[in-house]
């Protein structure tokens, strides 16, 4: 089984761009993703999945998450169940009978670390939802932080910028990598490869790139784990895709 996520930066956009034709070449049974930037009646991808599910956030062209998939769930989640944090469209979860697949779009602590403290509060409860389903756990999408220094392209000068702080790496580990396991870490512990550029000062052709989009599993599903692919040929948008091959039958 192969799972895609994407933060597409704008749905919209990118599908000017190829979109379409490169998720049929992929050819994943799961395609998760974030910052949609759009409302459902704004957003055409009829033809690609039969089950899709969107959830967008209240301020139009912000944030936003979608799930196209070919497995029909037992039942969907959108958001985390807590009025506060689901205002931004972040989180979908689909049940199926032996698994949760999960996509998260992290909120980002912003220029100058204004929302750093929500950040943390997000970190909290949303490790405590996802800490609460009864399924061993599929877990994706764009979280927003680079967690170890082979992650980031130059870790000493961006010790302290946001995606890269003391707080949101601790945040990470403490609520999320206490109960999931990174896959593309276990898959590939040593390998430095990004998923995210900035648009300045052409990053992307200077390899000045971050980790920071994930699959995270639960420790039962680490066995069933074949390869994490980070697709950084694929363009389109600022991050690039990241697919997980897993050996799981439903």
């Amino acid at each position: 089984m192969k799972l895609l996520t994407w933060n597409v930066n704008g749905i919209r956009a990118i599908q000017k761009k190829g979109f379409n034709e490169a998720i049929e070449e992929i050819g994943a049974d799961f395609v998760c993703l974030q910052e949609t930037k759009a409302q459902p009646e704004q957003i055409d991808v009829d033809g690609l999945y039969p089950y899709v599910y969107m959830n967008s956030a209240v301020r139009k062209g912000y944030s936003g998450t979608l799930i196209m998939t070919n497995r029909e769930p037992l039942s969907v989640r959108y958001g985390i169940g807590c009025q506060e944090h689901d205002q931004e469209g972040r989180v979908i979860t689909l049940e199926y009978d032996s698994y949760y697949v999960v996509t998260v779009y992290t909120p980002n602590a912003g220029e100058e670390l204004r929302r750093l403290d929500y950040r943390i509060a997000w970190d909290k409860a949303f490790g405590a939802f996802v800490a609460a389903l009864d399924k061993p756990v599929l877990l994706c999408g764009d979280l927003n932080v680079a967690n170890t220094n082979l992650d980031v392209y130059d870790p000493l000068t961006l010790a302290g910028s946001t995606g890269f702080t003391n707080e949101e790496r601790l945040g990470f580990r403490r609520h999320l990598l206490s109960q999931l396991t990174d896959a593309y870490r276990l898959v590939h512990p040593k390998e430095r490869k990004y998923s995210w550029w900035s648009y300045f000062d052409r990053a992307r052709e200077k390899g000045w790139g971050w980790r920071i989009d994930y699959w995270l599993v639960s420790p039962s599903l680490e066995s069933k784990v074949e390869e994490v692919e980070i697709l950084d040929g694929v363009g389109g948008s600022d991050h690039c895709p990241v697919l997980l091959d897993i050996d799981l039958n439903d």
